[in-house]
Parts: structure tokens; C-alpha cells; sequence
């Protein structure tokens, strides 16, 4: 009997031409490149584990390095009955839906059905950070520098209009991108297809290595870890000491969520409802977080690192902004809501480098709010591999909050006062992974440099790495090597460090700066950038105020 893959072999596919494709797109359908392959992906939409919008972001691109890296190899293979046809040539990403793409119908404009990009599929109707466009013959230089200096450091190239406070956030975002293409390799399709052959090169290496191999040996440690902690809470809390016992639960929560993350990574087991159980487990059971809400939340932010309208790990209106362009009210396509710039968050992010640490003590409060949102209006795959993941997540819900919230809280402790001290104080213990989580990020640039740049570039301009001595890696779970996490998140943390000295050898070898940054320098540039964006809201402020005495709007 012929295998299913000797019949996908003798198969002779259909090629698509890239106006084809783009016809498909306008019609409505999520069409998506991998290896070659087109791939028609609608009915897999509603039972994809992480989510359909982690898909959308894919429409109309190349997806194959971001599949490869994401997927587990049965996953991948499992891919392969959504072919319906080929491409030829070398593929030239669209601009998906979801990110304001325009795609034409079959039919409409005929005399443009060439295999070159039309303007319309790739500029969006209403973009407030314009991709940057290459041009071949400028032949940009790379400069491999030291740190990310602030956007405004850059010349004044441009006249800003007066009194135009969208002008100068205009302005501020085409340094940023000069910025960013002055410092990175060109954009150019040959440029960029090396790196990615380099970085596919790479990823061979790094499992020949057996660096996707799991250490379970590190686990049975991290495990011997987190008993004592959980039985270091119970004494302190049988002998009357709540903040202390409140101090070492919040630890352990903190310790917890590392084999979470490598849980929702398929980073343990490798196989997905191994670590899929192990993740709820740990995540709703022990922790009260919802882990399906993460993997929503955590792959489109994998796919769209850093991208203030597409990014929800640095969404946080009214909160923080990172960037200036949160000041011009964006639109969140994960939230599906405008991150309005009113009064409150004028308000916020005046001081945003001044409340940055309290509002983090603060932050598993706004996990607690999202996870159970995610689970009661049911936002998970009700079909599919992952259909029963919501009713386990439920139930682990409900037990964390029988035994944290009744057993522990209500039962253990005898007054009012002392179950807020012990509530807070656990919850702000866990600051430190909050700071961790941000602190890669939130220093690195949110510019959109256009649909030609590669998904090894892009996650290498847009996170760094923070170094450590290797004693303290337990502190800081693996996510101080979110850089090579992002190249690779199926490696399991253990192995983190020594896949590190391979990827500084990828960079240096194509020419991509590797931002890497001790904790206290990262944390003050971090703070930097949050000082920079409230100056710009402070000049945009008088912008207005300008505008409004001179009667412009």
C-alpha cells in the first residue's frame, strides 16, 4: 500500500501565480506559504490550539520558518492535507488582512496580473508606523553598535509642522526605522535569504547537537525546588509568620512558572498533551492561571514581537507605553479594540518611568482578570485536539481558589489584616518575573520595517538577551535568554545557555547585532525608554494645546 507521503511525492501540484494567491486572499480564504506549498488553512481556524489570530498574521507570508519553529514535527507533517498547490520562485510576502493589507479580486485589474507586488496588498488603508521600503540600489550599511541609543538621538532630518502633534509622532517614527535599517541588514530579498538559509543551518546544528533533547534530570532538581518552597510556606504560615509564608508561596509561584512556559512550548515532553497537561497542571491547578490564555496570548506575541498594534505582551494602555505611537489611540488586533489615549493614560504614562516597579507588584492580579475571561467566555478550541483543554483548565481553576483562596486564605488565617498581608505579599513576591518578562522587550524597537525582513532578524531586533552568572539561572527560569527563546522556543531552557554561544557565532556571522545586557542595565534602559515616550507625550501635550489656541484641528 502506497504511504500517504509517496502519494504527496508522486502528487504533481498546481502552481499558483502570486496574483492567484492574492485573489484567494480577497475572497476571503487564510492562505498561507510553507516550504513551497500553498496552503489553504480556513477549516483548521477554529481547532488551532493557540489560537486563529496567530494564523491571520500569517495570511499571504512566507510562514515556514515561524511553522518550523513553533510546531512540533507531527504538527508540521500534519500540515501537509491543507496543500492545494506550489509556488514557483522565490516568494514575496503580502501584507496580511489582519495587519491592514488591501487585496484585489480576480478579475479587477487585470493588466497587473505579473508576478510583482501591486501597492495596494501592501500598504494598509490607514497605518499609523509605515514599513519601511528598501531600496536595492542604496545599498544601506550595516553598523554593528553597542545597545539600542533612544529614537531621539538620531539627526533632525525632517521639519516638523507647527503645532502639528501627529506630525511630530510621524516624525519620530521614520527616525526610528532609519534607525533600525542603518544599524541591521539591508532588506533586500538576497540579504535576507541568506540569513534565513544561515539561521535553517543553524537550526540543524542545534539538533544534531541534541540541544532539543529534554534534561530531566534539571527537572527532578527544579522539582526538589519547589517541594521545599511549598512546605517552607506551610511551616511559616502553621507557626503564625504570614508575610513570610506569603513570601516563600509567592516564590514558588514564581519557581512554578518557568516549567509552565516550557510546558506551553512543548519544551518537556515534546509531545503536545503531555506538556499541554503538565502546563494546566501547573499553571491552573497550582498557579490559578489560565495556560490556554497564554498560548493565545504568547504565539501571535511570538509571531509579532513587538509590534504595538499587533503585540499583546506590550499592550498595556493606559498603563505603559513603550512606544510614541500608542499616543495616536492605535488599534489593538489582538484585543480588537482602539488603546484610546484619553485622559487617564495622559495621566499614567506622564509618570510611567516613575510607577513602572509598583504597577509590576501588581501585575498576577491582571493575569488572574485575562485567564478567567479567556475561560468563561469560552475563547479556546472547542473542537480539535484541544477541545477538552477548557474543561480541565475549569476545573483547575476551581481548585486553585478551594485551596488558596478557602483553605489557605479563609481557613488558615485568623484575621483581615493578616489575609491581606499574606495575599499581597505573595502576589508581589512574583514582581520580579514581571520585570523579567518586560525587561527583554520593552528596551528594543517597535519599528516595522515591511514584509521583506526575515523572522530571524526581526526576533533578534526586537529582544535581547539579559546576562547572568550561571548560578542564577534558576532565578531567572530560561527567560533571561529570550533572544534564543524567540529563534528557538521548542528548546528546553536547560539547554538555553549553550545554545546562546551558537546563535552570538549565527550573528556574527550575517552581521546582526546581538543585544545583550546585564539586569540592571537592561532595567535602566528599559526605564530610559519609558522616560522618552512620557517626554514625547509631554511635547505632543503642548502640541495640542498649541493647536488649540491657534484654532487647527
Amino acid at each position: 500500500m502506497t504511504s500517504f507521503a509517496g502519494k504527496e511525492k508522486e502528487r504533481v501540484w498546481k502552481a499558483y501565480s502570486r496574483r492567484e494567491v492574492e485573489g484567494m486572499i480577497a475572497e476571503g480564504r487564510s492562505i498561507i506559504i510553507l516550504d513551497g506549498f500553498v496552503l489553504k488553512v480556513d477549516a483548521w481556524l477554529k481547532y488551532h490550539p493557540g489560537g486563529p489570530k496567530a494564523i491571520f498574521h500569517m495570511v499571504g507570508r512566507d510562514a515556514t520558518d515561524e511553522v518550523t519553529v513553533l510546531h512540533s514535527p507531527e504538527a508540521r507533517a500534519m500540515m501537509d492535507r491543507y496543500r492545494i498547490g506550489r509556488v514557483e520562485g522565490r516568494w514575496v510576502n503580502f501584507l496580511p488582512p489582519i495587519q491592514g493589507g488591501v487585496f484585489r479580486p480576480l478579475g479587477e485589474e487585470e493588466e497587473d496580473v505579473a508576478d510583482t507586488p501591486p501597492p495596494s496588498s501592501h500598504a494598509s488603508s490607514r497605518s499609523p508606523s509605515p514599513p519601511a521600503v528598501f531600496d536595492e540600489g542604496e545599498g544601506l550599511r550595516n553598523r554593528k553598535v553597542k545597545g539600542a541609543p533612544s529614537v531621539s538621538s538620531v539627526e533632525e532630518d525632517e521639519t516638523e509642522k507647527p503645532f502639528d502633534g501627529m506630525a511630530h509622532l510621524d516624525m519620530l517614527t521614520k527616525k526610528e526605522i532609519k534607525l533600525d535599517l542603518e544599524r541591521y541588514p539591508p532588506l533586500d530579498g538576497a540579504t535576507q535569504d541568506e540569513i534565513m538559509h544561515k539561521y535553517r543551518l543553524l537550526n540543524q546544528r542545534i539538533r544534531d547537537e541534541g540541544l532539543f533533547q529534554c534534561n530531566y534530570r534539571a527537572y527532578g532538581i527544579e522539582c526538589c525546588r519547589y517541594t521545599l518552597i511549598f512546605i517552607a510556606m506551610l511551616f511559616f504560615l502553621r507557626i503564625g509568620w504570614y508575610a513570610t509564608s506569603g513570601f516563600f508561596l509567592g516564590a514558588f509561584w514564581h519557581q512554578l512558572v518557568f516549567t509552565a512556559h516550557d510546558a506551553g512550548h512543548m519544551g518537556i515532553t515534546h509531545d503536545f498533551h503531555t506538556d499541554s497537561v503538565i502546563g494546566i497542571i501547573i499553571a491552573n491547578f497550582l498557579g490559578g492561571l489560565s495556560l490556554g490564555w497564554w498560548k493565545h496570548n504568547h504565539n501571535v506575541h511570538h509571531i509579532v514581537t513587538n509590534s504595538p498594534e499587533h503585540d499583546p505582551d506590550i499592550e498595556h494602555m493606559p498603563f505603559f507605553a513603550i512606544s510614541h505611537r500608542f499616543l495616536a489611540s492605535l488599534r489593538s488586533t489582538y484585543y480588537e479594540r482602539v488603546m484610546t489615549y484619553d485622559r487617564a493614560a495622559q495621566a499614567l504614562i506622564s509618570v510611567q518611568n516613575y510607577t513602572y516597579y509598583i504597577l509590576l507588584l501588581f501585575g498576577r492580579f491582571n493575569l488572574y482578570r485575562l485567564s478567567w475571561a479567556f475561560l468563561i467566555f469560552g475563547k479556546g478550541p472547542r473542537r480539535g485536539p484541544a477541545w477538552w483543554h477548557r474543561h480541565l483548565e475549569i476545573a483547575g481553576t476551581i481548585f486553585f481558589w478551594s485551596w488558596f483562596g478557602y483553605a489557605l486564605v479563609y481557613r488558615s488565617i485568623p484575621t483581615n489584616a493578616q489575609r491581606i498581608i499574606f495575599v499581597l505579599v505573595s502576589h508581589m513576591v512574583t514582581a520580579p518575573l514581571h520585570v523579567q518578562i518586560t525587561l527583554s522587550h520593552f528596551a528594543m524597537s517597535t519599528a516595522d520595517l515591511g514584509t521583506t525582513e526575515s523572522f530571524p532578524q526581526k526576533m533578534l531586533r526586537t529582544t535581547m538577551d539579559v546576562d547572568c552568572p550561571e548560578w542564577l539561572d534558576f532565578f531567572h527560569g530560561g527567560l533571561q535568554f529570550q533572544a534564543i527563546h524567540h529563534l528557538y522556543p521548542r528548546i528546553p531552557r536547560h539547554n538555553l545557555r549553550r545554545t546562546q554561544k551558537l546563535v552570538m557565532g549565527f550573528c556574527e556571522e550575517v552581521g546582526i547585532p546581538y543585544a545583550l545586557y546585564g539586569f540592571a542595565d537592561g532595567n535602566r534602559v528599559v526605564i530610559g525608554r519609558l522616560g522618552e515616550v512620557a517626554r514625547q507625550a509631554a511635547i505632543l501635550k503642548k502640541c495640542q494645546a498649541a493647536a488649540a489656541r491657534e484654532g487647527i484641528h
